[in-house]
């Protein structure tokens, strides 16, 4: 077994991990009590430097989307990431650490038969993440994953942050799994548009007539974007954001120097403004607060993203809603020419996005009543009801024992690995902390937790330099956590805030961090 001495002991610290290479190979050794373990450099998900992560807990977390995996043995612990890592063989003679240069080899398990079949109806984040969790966890039965659209899932979050700024084209977009993933694990993938699912029936009916009967459903269709029922709202640059296809209409039209306009200020909104802006074309953002996130953020994080806008060209308009859109005819196709603005105003332009938040694409479910905002209540399990679970932006689901509904992406895988272990006979909890990032001008800002209201929050730093993190805290426990330019931090954060953590604990523990 050929091993390559690395590094030594003291170079090996118990909260985060450390970079060595053997050839080529970029590799990260981590303490586990008193052994050390060596796994692939480089987080599966999205190729970021682990050794750049934290250790806390038992886990080895990702500094740039908080994928986590086990220590132990590398296992996936918490998404984005949908493997787990690969393992190479170490070995400490004295107080140096070797390290063999082939991977270890994991024995395939066999499992016994089912002749149970499972649906999952979506295939983004959510969809995909339950259909490699139920693999993962050894369901060997039928497994159909149906989705509306023609190719596998793959990353959305990329088209408000990089293919609207021509970073990137729409095709691509990072895949979630590679054709070949479906095809190797017996994971069929229908494409079709599911007209009803009868819940007491346990039968799912397509569009085309085709019908599919299951002993257990996963509903993980998402959100729809919301509609602006305005004269003039049919035009064909009128436009949401939700798919590949969107961004292709959207790109289309936003050549550089033309004028687009986007309604509301969402987190979509304001990635989409960025990227426009870096694309050339120029924004106004028709916005329903003064300050953006407020809520979610903050008011003086807010004002220094609206800051960063506008130092970028965005054009802010509040007090003022649009009316109604007008077009006219060109070479006979009908085109956006004005959007007429609630104080009279005619504003001149090519392009209007509509970002107002999504309603859940829950339509099709009978059998089973709905919340008032058309979300699926689930228990802490993610089940909705005898036999079906749901996962991602149609779900509300109790967070600190109070109901909501989050729209984050790495949530809906979250809670889709919960309700995989759940359909398979499992009793687990979704028990971990809501993150999601957001990217504006080349800056981007880690949001994790979910704080409903706040009395303190506590500066590391000056958000106006968008260097810094924040704690925002009730009562003297931590809410939750922006960052920016400080991801190991958060990395560490995202897995202790499973618990109660107070704030002066928090000092220590970043203190301790940054020594």
């Amino acid at each position: 077994m050929p091993m390559h001495r690395v590094a030594s002991l003291a170079d090996l610290r118990q909260d985060r991990g450390l970079q060595v290479e053997v050839g080529e190979k970029k590799i990260v050794l981590v303490r586990d009590g008193e052994a050390v373990r060596a796994y692939q450099g480089e987080c599966p998900h999205a190729g970021a430097p682990l050794a750049d992560g934290a250790v806390c807990n038992g886990h080895l977390i990702c500094p740039w989307h908080k994928a986590e995996f086990a220590v132990h043995d590398g296992h996936l612990c918490e998404p984005p990431a949908l493997n787990a890592l690969t393992r190479y063989a170490t070995q400490v003679i004295g107080d140096q650490i070797h390290v063999d240069d082939q991977p270890v080899q994991i024995e395939p398990e066999i499992h016994a038969d089912d002749d149970r079949c499972f649906v999952i109806i979506g295939a983004g984040a959510a969809g995909t993440a339950a259909a490699c969790a139920l693999r993962e966890k050894g369901f060997n039965g039928q497994l159909l994953l149906i989705d509306r659209e023609e190719k596998p899932g793959y990353d959305r979050t990329a088209l408000s942050k990089f293919v609207l700024a021509a970073d990137m084209r729409p095709d691509e977009t990072p895949p979630l799994r590679e054709d070949s993933f479906y095809d190797d694990n017996h994971i069929e993938r229908i494409q079709g548009e599911v007209m009803k699912l009868d819940v007491i029936n346990k039968r799912v009916t397509l569009a085309d007539g085709r019908r599919v009967a299951y002993d257990a459903a996963l509903i993980a269709t998402g959100g729809e974007p919301r509609a602006l029922p305005l004269i003039g709202a049919d035009l064909p640059q009128v436009l949401t954001l939700r798919c590949r296809d969107d961004a292709k209409k959207i790109l289309a039209v936003a050549e550089p120097g033309r004028h687009a306009l986007i309604v509301g200020d969402s987190f979509i909104g304001l990635e989409a403004a960025s990227a426009l802006r870096k694309h050339g074309v120029k924004v106004t953002v028709i916005a329903r607060h003064e300050v953006p996130f407020v809520k979610q953020l903050g008011e003086r994080i807010g004002k220094a993203i609206r800051a960063l806008h506008e130092k970028n060209g965005v054009l802010f308009r509040t007090h003022v809603e649009v009316s109604r859109f007008e077009g006219d005819v060109d070479k006979g196709k009908k085109r956006l020419d004005v959007a007429v603005l609630s104080n009279g105003e005619r504003m001149p332009v090519d392009l209007a996005l509509i970002g107002i938040g999504v309603a859940p694409a829950t339509q099709f479910i009978d059998g089973v009543e709905l919340e008032e905002d058309g979300s699926l209540l689930v228990d802490a399990g993610m089940q909705a009801g005898k036999g079906l679970w749901a996962a991602g932006d149609i779900a509300t689901f109790p967070v600190n024992d109070a109901p909501q509904r989050i729209e984050h992406w790495r949530l809906a895988q979250q809670q889709a690995r919960v309700a995989a272990s759940n359909m398979l006979g499992g009793d687990v909890h979704y028990c971990d902390v809501p993150y999601f990032w957001t990217y504006h001008f080349g800056k981007r800002l880690d949001c994790l937790g979910h704080a409903q209201d706040w009395d303190d929050i506590v500066y590391l730093g000056e958000p106006e330099t968008f260097s810094f993190l924040a704690l925002i805290c009730k009562q003297g426990v931590v809410e939750s956590v922006v960052g920016c330019d400080r991801e190991r931090e958060v990395a560490l954060l995202a897995e202790r805030m499973k618990q109660p953590l107070f704030r002066d604990e928090a000092l220590m523990l970043i203190k301790q961090l940054s020594q």
